[in-house]
């Protein structure tokens, strides 16, 4: 495949390292350095696109691919506010977008036990849940991606919870917790890639599952398995959606 490249950051670069190295050619790069190279012209020359670049880029990004209709693979998150807008107007032009808040198989293995779990615990409301994430002090955002879609997922399977709250350590945080809300706790440190844990405890016990990241890789190898996955396709798709988990 020709591939664009929309942010060319640390993750962009890993991802442009998989790509190569899969055989696949990139044919641009999309930069805060460069952003006049965004063109319908330039973007036509790539049979598909990745898109690792900022909250506030990424909606640009997403209808300057639908323009020039090259199917993009969208790994920043920030924008899922807009997702309804973007999924009708994906579908109303017959492009082609897959998203995700990680990209990592480990991560979407993660995401569908975290699932099952929630479910089996439902029967067992004596125990308390409650999400942690930890990520280098560079992410902008807060919680992560994967933390909401984490939460969102044991929201939807427990009953005694219907709402997320985040709290970023070491920030004020006033919010005094209801019954049925559902903590986030996120962390800034330095050069941690990613590690979220989600934990169950009752006056006896404890249950911790829990997903660490050891470096970046596994994000831009699973986004170049995404772009390959997508580039025939016609229609609007999550990460989950490459799994056959059951």
């Amino acid at each position: 495949m020709k591939i664009a490249l929309l942010g060319y950051g640390k993750m962009g670069q890993i991802i442009e390292r998989f790509a190569l190295e899969r055989g696949h050619e990139v044919v641009l790069k999309i930069n805060i350095d460069n952003l006049e190279d965004l063109t319908t012209s330039n973007l036509k020359k790539a049979d598909v696109a990745i898109d690792f670049s900022a909250p506030d880029a990424a909606i640009n990004n997403i209808y300057a691919c639908f323009d020039a209709n090259v199917p993009v693979v969208v790994g920043t998150t920030g924008w899922y506010g807009q997702l309804q807008e973007v999924k009708n107007e994906c579908l109303t032009r017959n492009n082609s977008l897959l998203y995700g808040s990680n990209f990592s198989i480990g991560v979407n293995i993660f995401f569908h036990m975290n699932k099952v779990l929630a479910k089996l615990m439902n029967g067992f409301p004596a125990y308390e849940v409650q999400v942690e994430e930890i990520h280098h002090t560079q992410k902008l955002d807060s919680p992560s991606g994967t933390a909401m879609t984490i939460a969102e997922d044991i929201i939807e399977n427990l009953d005694r919870k219907n709402e997320w709250v985040n709290e970023l350590v070491g920030t004020e945080f006033d919010d005094v917790l209801k019954k049925e809300q559902l903590l986030i706790e996120s962390h800034r440190i330095e050069n941690i890639p990613g590690t979220h844990t989600v934990v169950y405890s009752s006056e006896v016990d404890e249950i911790e599952f829990k997903h660490t990241a050891h470096n970046r890789s596994g994000f831009a190898l699973g986004a170049v398995v995404a772009a390959e996955w997508l580039e025939k396709k016609q229609g609007f798709y999550n990460i989950a959606d490459i799994f056959n988990f059951k």
